[in-house]
């Protein structure tokens, strides 16, 4: 289970070396200007953050999932409990399901951008992709981790222009990781992945605890 830093370190590690995502003359990724913003976050604007929802958003309870797309345990946590928790109590509308992304890296805030870049109908799916090739596109120096996560939006069906747009847009990023840092705070939230669920805080854990925990909380 990753441990979450302090927000202001985290603050810092995404900002360490710039984003290596615009793109030079020749076509290489390179660095871009988010450096000098990303350490200070106190007039972000927040409304640039849409909240990733899933469910029914009038259900009796409400499930908050804390996790990074960087955490290996997010991922295992998404390929062996979503898929049940989304069939038997998402897709039914039995909850309300919030998705919120943490960053513990640059890396994990431009998988993010990445997933975001399609905008909410695109969110999820792309955010799948993410975690199925977790191993893959999270490897190498951060000129290949800014190519695989080109490809991953390509693949998703997001275009050159699209995806320089989104990583160019270091207001979004800011707002992101202020987003990040003021949800984090107030959920007290200090791993991955975690799971706030009607307002109280809980590890992660297997679909049966899950599973009866939500049965508990829906009466059934």
């Amino acid at each position: 289970m990753n441990k979450l830093p302090l927000i202001a370190a985290a603050i810092a590690v995404l900002a360490v070396g710039g984003w290596y995502f615009s793109s030079q003359s020749d076509g290489t990724p390179g660095a871009t200007s988010f450096t000098a913003e990303a350490q200070d976050t106190a007039d972000a604007n927040l409304s640039l953050v849409s909240e990733m929802t899933l469910g029914n958003p009038d259900a009796d309870v409400t499930v908050i999932e804390y996790a990074s797309f960087t955490c290996p345990h997010c991922a295992t946590f998404h390929d062996a409990v979503f898929p049940q928790l989304k069939a038997n109590y998402i897709d039914p509308g039995k909850i309300n399901f919030i998705y919120r992304e943490v960053y513990f890296d640059r890396f994990g805030l431009w998988a993010g951008i990445t997933a975001r870049c399609g905008g909410a109908d695109r969110y999820f799916g792309i955010a799948d992709m993410l975690y199925e090739r977790q191993k893959e596109w999270a490897q190498g120096e951060p000129s290949e981790i800014a190519a695989n996560l080109r490809k991953i939006g390509k693949t998703a069906g997001l275009t050159e222009e699209q995806l320089d747009t989104c990583f160019a847009d270091a207001e979004k990023a800011k707002a992101m990781v202020a987003t990040f840092e003021q949800n984090a705070a107030e959920d007290n939230i200090r791993s991955t992945p975690s799971f706030v669920i009607d307002g109280e805080l809980m590890n992660n854990m297997n679909y049966d605890d899950f599973a009866s925990i939500l049965d508990e909380r829906l009466g059934d």
